[in-house]
């Protein structure tokens, strides 16, 4: 009597579920941690600007002078966190630019030595005739900045951190066994080192938000998580590979840019010139931080018509006799939306200029987080300077 069986290989199917779960917690992550950000950035937005207005009014010499400059830097520094959030689950809202990484890195490889210190050797690796790619120079920062440190911390004593770019095509085959991964075109940017390296188990919860292998107080855990959503928001993917022991390499996958290249215009001096006169309809749903953008464009030299609904806005902007320059919105508000209130305020001022503002990502007026040209976005919460410099640029800007 004989006994007869199929066998079927189940590994591919199984690592396929793995991925797959792995993905779906990621971005139900994603969606829970763009929610808290958007709150603590409104909240957040209301403490730097009276930090600011309280620090402007106030002598150095004064006794509390050094505990509300230890509140402004806090804030700050949480406003940081909450910038890593979104980048996670990718709510940042970004403006990406036609870029050569070769150049890119070349321009921040000094910052980026320095970074990690000495005893760790920092080696660059260009690649000729590099294709480009169109991605927001600030989200570049963070992904080399991130890999770096983290690369710098898993090496133990002296070691060598080796960043290379180079074009790579992706085939089929490949994405089969990747899910996620797309076949196509791509600038690929390898970050390596020879540090300790990572299990398996541990390359598993590398890029969730929090997760850290570092001692308490020594990070956040939100390194990794930043360079995940900064990849995936420019439609790339990320390969990593690890053993203890053996270092770790980090391989990001940038999509090609196939479009036309312009060539950037050099900034005219004096063209951020901090204060003005300008007068400034300011239109913002949560009060307090109506009332605090208010003295903080006031402090700068603008006139500002303040107004708490975008009704308002429109009814105070009818009765306003004189020239307004600028529309300052925020993005969601009940009744209608940054956008729409800019096209019925157009339709009256073809002359006026528009500069949104969130704490969240820019639903309304980008794709998927991504601003289109001409549109101007600043995020909350910001600082002084920030505020004055953007607002400054848009009135100055032209079209």
């Amino acid at each position: 009597m004989g006994i007869s069986g199929i066998g079927r290989d189940l590994t591919e199917r199984k690592k396929t579920e793995t991925q797959l779960l792995q993905s779906q917690k990621m971005e139900a992550i994603g969606t829970l941690a763009g929610g808290v950000a958007h709150d603590f950035n409104n909240m957040l937005c209301v403490i730097i600007g009276h930090a600011n207005l309280a620090l402007m009014d106030m002598d150095p010499s004064h006794p509390i002078h050094a505990n509300v400059e230890e509140i402004r830097k806090a804030a700050e520094r949480s406003a940081d966190l909450t910038r890593q959030l979104l980048a996670f689950a990718r709510k940042q809202t970004i403006a990406p630019k036609v870029l050569n990484l070769n150049e890119t890195i070349t321009g921040m490889f000094n910052m980026l030595k320095r970074l990690i210190g000495e005893g760790v050797g920092l080696q660059w690796q260009p690649e000729n005739d590099l294709w480009p790619v169109k991605v927001d120079p600030s989200q570049i920062d963070q992904i080399l900045a991130n890999l770096c440190v983290n690369a710098r911390d898993s090496i133990a004593d002296v070691g060598e951190i080796s960043i290379e770019a180079g074009n790579s095509v992706v085939d089929e085959g490949y994405c089969a066994l990747n899910l996620g991964f797309v076949p196509g075109e791509f600038v690929r940017l390898t970050v390596s080192d020879n540090g300790c390296g990572m299990d398996k188990k541990t390359r598993a919860h590398i890029f969730e938000p929090f997760f850290t292998t570092k001692a308490v107080g020594e990070g956040t855990g939100l390194g990794l998580s930043t360079v995940y959503g900064a990849v995936k928001q420019n439609n790339g993917f990320v390969n990593v590979y690890s053993e203890p022991g053996l270092g770790t390499t980090f391989t990001i996958y940038l999509p090609r840019y196939v479009g036309e290249v312009a060539q950037a215009r050099p900034s005219a001096a004096g063209e951020l010139a901090q204060r003005g006169q300008e007068v400034i309809l300011l239109v913002e749903d949560e009060l307090s931080i109506l009332k605090v953008t208010t003295m903080l464009l006031t402090r700068q030299g603008y006139a500002v018509i303040a107004a708490n609904t975008p009704g308002e806005a429109i009814k105070l902007a009818g009765e306003y006799v004189d020239e307004i320059s600028l529309l300052m919105t925020d993005v969601v508000m009940p009744e209608m939306n940054g956008r729409e209130l800019s096209k019925k305020l157009l339709a009256c001022n073809p002359n006026l200029k528009c500069l949104y503002m969130s704490g969240y990502t820019a639903d309304v007026i980008a794709h998927h987080g991504v601003l289109d040209e001409g549109v101007h976005f600043i995020q909350k919460p910001f600082t002084m300077t920030d505020l004055a410099a953007k607002v400054r640029g848009v009135l100055d800007s032209k079209g």
